[in-house]
């Protein structure tokens, strides 16, 4: 922790550096030009939030602030805020051109200023809107935005960057670990008790690293009101969430986890967005950014508005959010949540609640261009940078090109896979033999995308359970149940994803009002799941077989999965080389199977690397033989074949 410190003055002492040597600077004036409305309008303008929004600038050797905002059927705006008392008479914005885009510079304006724009309708209507392209916004439930200046940060993940868009994520480890920050620890002072990004970043890095995780995805950053709506009803999207700091307090996290080799995901919401009389919703009076028919504007369950996606000006407003995250803030890639309910019009609709598309089916034709824009415009700029899908239907090729007439995602959520994998896994185990292939049915689709394995938040809140309390039997069997489900999922095609406090068994429904259970790994159990854990990780990372071919079945291969009446499940994965590949045997019951004997791919020594009931796992200490020689006895079709004890609820993991 004092090493953390250190670095952490040393940091600060840096930015300080650096922001002395910007204010003394020369600065560029901050203008919208024609050309810059032309491309917004025609939806092509990528950094179009370095000239909308509020921006140091200096004009006639005067430095101040320039304000941009889009409200094409506004009568009037100005902008008011701490610097001119809140005063409505004052600083009226200028329409700059047919488009509908406003401008003006306001001298004297520095940094920490709170503000907004007042939209006077044609109907004489004032509405008091928190500027969409502010990078800093107030701490809810306050709702002005903040000026604020992004340059000057020190960063020194260069090397990260560069290294990132030369891979091909496809063929490299991706174990994620999905964290909300206010709950994940809560800080032991403070109102709020929330940690800040950069007392944050020195807790999380330190537990990734020892994990072993190779990428953290965090929820709910850009700016939202409302704690229990986890981030997922956004009113900022160009906003780190003041929750935990500043936009370069946020800098520092990314920067932190970039030099530990994480890379760092982020949930992106632009299936909808939040109702707030501050927010985007009827902007300027009228519904700018959603779609003004209710049955395409607004999602009914979830009393939120839908984008309009066929606005050229609102897909250029999401596009450059991307490119802004990714630009100004070094992230490594988006999951975007809620995919099926913007590529359908009826989801989650009734009959007279949707309208099909000019062909008269379900399909939102603009979603679906919107996904292709925003692919090929991210992955043109930054081969590396990862778009994940979470899309719970089978729509096809969602993680196919965009030139072979897919989505262009680099990855899709299977859950489908989380779905059978929860419910297989509740279930008592004498009805598991009637279930079997339920586990298996997802192989036989694997090919079709590039998956994801997630078990994410949404499975362990609303009365869902925790992982561990899905599991059936006494304690001890559902310790043991969940290991053995875990090495299936790490064993099984597909990239990793896990909740915070599920790898330490987590045994309440998380809630992000209160922090996980840390307590917890004070118990033999809880401290054995995170020992297990742990090394499924070092596993998976270690082991190129794991990951280097998930989406083919050149990377997997079934020894036996029809084995229903014993509920075991053995296959193996392989690498290009084969060599050190691994086989997995995984016992579903309470059942000892004496001498279990499967077929094995070659001749030669198998040796355990991984034992579920080991004793330090908090397991039975069942022993069996660390190394086994196939013998020359034909078993599931092979030609040799190894026999080994197999404990109740186990899981092997050999390599050879």
């Amino acid at each position: 922790m004092a090493v953390r410190k250190r670095q952490l003055n040393k940091v600060n002492k840096a930015n300080t550096a650096n922001k002395v040597t910007a204010a003394k600077a020369v600065r560029e004036q901050v203008f919208i030009s024609e050309m810059d409305q032309y491309l917004f309008a025609e939806g092509s303008h990528y950094d179009i939030y370095k000239k909308l929004g509020a921006h140091r600038s200096v004009e006639n050797g005067v430095e101040g602030m320039f304000f941009g905002v889009w409200a094409p059927n506004a009568a009037k705006v100005n902008v008011i805020g701490s610097f001119n008392g809140w005063d409505e008479n004052v600083h009226e914005m200028q329409k700059l051109g047919p488009g509908g885009i406003y401008g003006l510079f306001v001298p004297g304006v520095g940094e920490g200023e709170m503000y907004k724009f007042l939209i006077t309708t044609p109907g004489g209507e004032k509405l008091y809107k928190a500027d969409p392209f502010a990078n800093y916004a107030q701490l809810r439930p306050e709702t002005a935005s903040i000026t604020t200046d992004l340059s000057g940060f020190a960063w020194t993940d260069k090397e990260w960057l560069d290294k990132r868009d030369k891979k091909d994520m496809n063929k490299e480890p991706m174990a994620v670990y999905e964290c909300h920050i206010g709950s994940w620890m809560k800080h032991p002072d403070g109102k709020e008790g929330f940690y800040n990004y950069r007392e944050f970043a020195d807790r999380i890095v330190e537990y990734l690293k020892e994990m072993k995780y190779t990428h953290i995805e965090l929820m709910g950053i850009a700016e939202y009101p409302f704690d229990g709506s986890w981030g997922y009803q956004v009113t900022g999207y160009y906003a780190p969430t003041a929750r935990y700091g500043t936009p370069k307090d946020f800098m520092y996290l990314v920067n932190e986890l970039h030099k530990q080799k994480i890379g760092v995901i982020l949930d992106w919401v632009p299936a909808h967005f939040a109702v707030d009389a501050h927010g985007l919703g009827c902007f300027d009076g009228s519904c700018i950014f959603e779609h003004p028919d209710k049955r395409l504007g607004e999602h009914p369950d979830w009393g939120t508005k839908i984008f309009n996606y066929g606005k050229t000006e609102v897909k250029n407003f999401l596009i450059a959010n991307v490119l802004y995250w990714m630009k100004e803030f070094h992230i490594d890639g988006i999951r975007v949540d809620a995919v099926a309910s913007m590529l359908y019009l009826d989801y989650g609709k009734k009959d007279g609640q949707w309208l099909p598309n000019k062909y008269g089916g379900n399909k939102n034709l603009e979603a679906i261009e919107f996904f292709k824009h925003m692919n090929s415009v991210v992955h043109g700029m930054s081969p590396g940078f990862i778009t994940i899908a979470e899309e719970s239907t089978a729509w096809p090729q969602v993680t196919e090109s965009v030139e072979a007439g897919g989505l262009g995602f680099s990855f899709k959520w299977n859950m489908g896979w989380m779905h059978d994998f929860c419910e297989y896994m509740k279930l008592d185990p004498i009805f598991r033999k009637d279930n079997h292939y339920a586990m298996t049915f997802a192989m036989s689709y694997n090919n079709s995308e590039n998956y994801i394995l997630p078990l994410s938040h949404d499975e362990v809140v609303h009365l869902k359970c925790s992982m561990i309390n899905k599991m059936p039997g006494y304690k001890v069997d559902k310790y043991a149940n969940l290991r053995a489900g875990y090495t299936y999922m790490f064993g099984h095609s597909g990239k990793k994803l896990l909740f915070m406090g599920q790898d330490f068994a987590q045994e309440r429904e998380w809630s992000e009002e209160r922090e996980l259970d840390w307590f917890l790994l004070g118990e033999d159990l809880n401290r054995g799941m995170h020992d297990y854990v742990k090394e499924l990780l070092l596993i998976y990372n270690k082991y190129s077989c794991m990951y280097e071919c998930d989406n083919s079945w050149d990377g997997f291969e079934w020894i036996n999965p029809d084995d229903t009446e014993q509920s075991v499940y053995s296959f193996f994965r392989k690498n290009s080389t084969g060599k050190n590949n691994l086989l997995f045997v995984i016992n579903m019951t309470p059942m000892y199977r004496e001498n279990y004997t499967i077929g094995v791919p070659k001749k030669g020594k198998y040796k355990l690397i991984l034992n579920s009931d080991d004793k330090r796992f908090g397991g039975n200490g069942n022993e069996v033989s660390v190394e086994l020689t196939s013998v020359a006895k034909e078993c599931n079709y092979r030609d040799y074949s190894i026999s080994f004890n197999l404990p109740p609820y186990a899981a092997m993991v050999f390599v050879f």
